[in-house]
């Protein structure tokens, strides 16, 4: 991974205070640019903080506080030791991404305190401020006071002005509600969004979760505009520990904070991998027959089409839920398949034709058996895992879940974590964790509206596993068509499943006209095989949470534009100035239209521009668009099969 400082980054200054807890100055920390700034205070020995953008309160003084199993507090009985300011500036470039170089720009001050009563315990309070956010953690180094730490509950809170809308949701999986503060209860996923004006959002999230409880965030009685974090469990620690971020982002628009999402990333460590060469995004379809002539036709779909990998779920190794299931044999679930289902074989076809192979493991294999089935899956010739229903929250699992990710490094295996895990970030420094899910994606048929909030949600964590149906029928009952081409554009993630519900049939000409779960061939399939799922530049050029976005993303010459709207009818024109300029390009418009005779009424219409066009957008309820644009001088099947970017480590 390469990463470049600039001159002057590595500035420290050291100032020493002599002050007593209750005459200590206020320390100020402020972004780059100068318009945010985290203000840390001593209120009569209580560490408190407050954020602020110009003039405009984002949060007013709220606290920083760890409560210990007997009852301590460390966030109170505090003196001032010690003050050190840094400043960071470098770029840096990821092994996939949303952007092709990211940049990592902070001013950075570490708090160096000291508790006055027993127990006598220093705590360095370290914060970031970037210009896109704002971000602290707590760090206890080792001391002679004491050798390790056990930590009951966590008293951060996050005190708002007024009661602000806010996004919530419960479960990472669950649907979100727009609600005032003061009606958040228990057990609020982050991120969570909140809106503060009408060009001010924030966003209270969380980075590098590793081997520390899972966040969440809950009501504090009698302060109705106030919100305190919750662990999920208590934590136990040697010392040093240093917690996890709490982060707040801070934007003009729903947009921007999306924008802005790489911010999660800069707080976890560079990558730790150093041959990332194997680590390959792509597009996936889940093989749904369990036999090996399924697989097989579905391989050769996949070769044909520009996808990348086929998967295959629970009931490969016996049922998922069965405690006696072996994940080391291929014993069919008979509920499932009857086979036959030679995976040996079907792998080594699939490497023939270039097709990766990923397999579905549940907890209960993977707490039993991850030491012996990751070298053999390596052995086999599998690509990567899919964790499914691992437990998530507390410290154990937390820890356990990260290194099964380390471990399945090792041997060079790729991972995909499905259901209630929502990323922090780790993917920076383990980048064959490749995507979660952690959403209420396809599978659970969102309406539009839904997908239209995780976009500007959710997402802000980082990739989301939405598992993207096409042809079931819950496609027309949400949206249209469009939209579903739509989602491969605006919902990032570098292992894209397609088709989720869908299968190959021996013939697609004759797929039918119903929305029966068959891959036809319909015209407008060529934009999900030239679609990439990793990008050089990714931008959103509108949007409204729960109501429409538009967004542009780029993969070498070509840019790809998706637009979804569930609200009232829209309009939005498309300026081209991001295209190159005295260049012709092909832009292919896909949009919706009853009076085309295929069972997705898709139509399609061919254009050519330049820099200095524009490409309406109009929108009815529940409708999308997407856009395929190239250098004129390629065809369309020439950029289907140009190879995917692929940014590898330097």
């Amino acid at each position: 991974m390469k990463i470049t400082l600039h001159l002057f980054a590595t500035l420290l200054i050291t100032i020493t205070l002599a002050c007593q807890a209750t005459a200590a100055e206020p320390v100020q920390v402020t972004s780059p640019d100068g318009k945010l700034t985290l203000t840390f205070t001593l209120d009569r020995g209580a560490a408190t903080y407050r954020v602020s953008a110009g003039d405009r309160v984002i949060l007013a003084d709220s606290a920083m506080d760890l409560v210990l199993k007997d009852g301590a507090h460390l966030g109170r009985d505090l003196k001032l030791v010690d003050v050190t300011t840094s400043r960071h500036d470098a770029t840096w470039q990821p092994v996939y991404g949303e952007r092709s170089t990211i940049v990592d720009r902070y001013n950075q001050t570490i708090i160096k305190l000291q508790r006055t009563s027993a127990p006598v315990i220093a705590m360095n309070v370290i914060v970031r401020a970037y210009d896109q956010g704002v971000a602290f953690s707590y760090d206890i180094p080792q001391q002679p006071a004491a050798s390790d730490l056990h930590i009951a509950s966590e008293n951060t809170t996050f005190a708002f002005a007024a009661d602000h809308p806010a996004w919530a949701v419960y479960s990472a999986q669950g649907k979100y509600s727009r609600v005032p503060i003061s009606k958040i209860k228990n057990g609020c996923e982050r991120p969570l969004v909140v809106q503060i004006a009408g060009d001010c959002y924030t966003a209270l999230a969380e980075a590098e979760l590793v081997s520390y409880a899972r966040m969440k965030l809950g009501p504090v009685k009698d302060n109705p505009h106030t919100l305190v974090s919750q662990l999920s469990s208590e934590v136990k620690s040697p010392l040093p520990l240093t917690t996890p971020w709490r982060v707040v982002m801070v934007a003009k628009s729903p947009g921007e904070l999306l924008e802005n999402n790489d911010l999660i990333l800069n707080l976890n460590d560079p990558c730790a991998i150093k041959d990332t060469s194997w680590i390959k995004p792509g597009k996936v379809l889940r093989e749904t027959t369990l036999t090996t002539d399924g697989a097989k036709r579905a391989i050769d779909y996949l070769a044909k089409h520009n996808m990348q990998y086929v998967e295959f779920d629970a009931g490969w190794y016996g049922h998922e839920y069965d405690d006696a299931s072996d994940a080391t044999t291929v014993t069919l679930d008979p509920k499932r398949s009857k086979g036959p289902f030679d995976l040996q074989g079907i792998t080594a076809y699939a490497k023939q034709k270039g097709i990766g192979v990923i397999v579905y493991v549940n907890r209960r294999a993977l707490e039993k058996q991850l030491d012996v089935i990751l070298p053999l899956y390596k052995q086999w010739g599998i690509a990567g895992v899919k964790y499914g229903f691992v437990n998530v929250g507390p410290q154990q699992w937390t820890a356990w879940l990260h290194d099964a990710v380390r471990k399945a490094a090792d041997h060079q295996l790729m991972v995909d974590i499905h259901d209630e895990y929502r990323p922090t970030g780790y993917s920076r420094t383990y980048p064959n964790l490749m995507t979660q899910e952690g959403i209420g994606g396809d599978e659970t048929s969102p309406t539009s509206d839904q997908t239209l909030t995780l976009l500007f949600t959710r997402y802000l964590a980082g990739a989301a596993d939405n598992t993207i149906c096409y042809f079931n029928s819950r496609v027309v009952k949400n949206a249209n068509h469009p939209f579903q081409l739509a989602k491969a554009v605006c919902l990032y993630s570098p292992w894209q499943f397609l088709y989720w519900y869908d299968r190959v049939v021996p013939d697609p000409a004759k797929a039918g006209d119903s929305m029966n779960g068959a891959i036809g061939n319909e015209p407008e399939l060529e934009f999900y095989d030239a679609v990439p799922t990793v990008w050089d530049d990714s931008r959103v050029l509108d949007g409204a949470i729960g109501q429409h976005a538009v967004m542009a993303r780029r993969s070498g010459d070509a840019w790809f534009i998706g637009a979804m709207n569930a609200g009232d009818p829209y309009t939005f024109d498309v300026k081209l100035d991001m295209l190159k300029p005295g260049v012709r390009y092909t832009a292919k418009i896909y949009s919706y239209d009853p009076k085309v005779d295929t069972r997705t009424h898709v139509r399609i219409d061919t254009r050519q521009v330049t820099s200095t066009d524009t490409i309406p957008v109009r929108l009815a309820t529940n409708d999308g668009l997407a856009v395929h644009i190239y250098p004129a001088k390629a065809s369309t099947g020439d950029a289907a099969k140009r190879p995917r970017v692929q940014l590898t480590a330097k």
